[in-house]
């Protein structure tokens, strides 16, 4: 069975994070019918925007995005049949939404500094985090700037990360994009108090 709806993200940490804040708000985005596909890159928004959307198999498509990657997505999208993209306020009336730099950002600035750093240390990464902070080149940066070097800096950390930033959210303290795509694809998400019984 084809899905109801496509939601395209740029990587597969931003799919997990997405999957991850479904589920915490009791939803399965596969058993409503909704696709999360990790495009690996904006650059690849009009191939794969021509095989889901109206020049293909004509399913829904949303998505999330990086500010700084719009005018790309715009084109990709506008290039594959859907040229509301182009309108100022076109991208968020058909349900892609931007991360202000990158998600990792957004999750940073939700947290805070201390709580992202608290999430490295029961992951038991703050040696690698402090090493990181040491380096020559890190020095003269904030804190935000080198944790989002430390997510980016070896293979697979985005992903996992995101899972675990995702599970230290607290309820009301989705950032935006998250929230508005889970919106835009269903019901309002409700973070539930994982402390509190089921």
């Amino acid at each position: 069975m084809l899905p109801r709806a496509v939601v395209l993200v740029e990587g597969e940490s931003d799919r997990v994070a997405l999957l991850t804040l479904a589920g915490r708000c009791g939803r399965s985005l596969a058993d409503e019918g909704i696709e999360v596909v990790a495009m690996g890159g904006i650059t690849n928004t009009r191939a794969l925007a021509s095989h889901y959307g109206p020049r293909g198999l004509r399913i829904p498509l949303a998505g999330l995005y990086d500010a700084p990657e719009e005018a790309k997505l715009r084109h990709g999208l506008t290039a594959a049949g859907l040229p509301a993209a182009l309108a100022p306020d076109g991208l968020p009336a058909l349900g892609f939404f931007a991360c202000s730099v990158d998600l990792e950002d957004e999750l940073i600035r939700a947290l805070g500094v201390e709580a992202v750093e608290a999430v490295i240390d029961a992951a038991g990464e703050t040696r690698s985090l402090r090493l990181l902070a040491g380096m020559p080149a890190q020095r003269d940066r904030t804190r935000t700037a080198v944790l989002r070097r430390f997510l980016g800096s070896r293979s697979g950390r985005k992903a996992r990360y995101a899972a675990l930033l995702v599970h230290a959210l607290q309820p009301g303290g989705v950032p935006d994009p998250l929230a508005d795509l889970l919106v835009h694809v269903g019901p309002e998400p409700m973070i539930r108090d994982e402390a509190a019984p089921a």
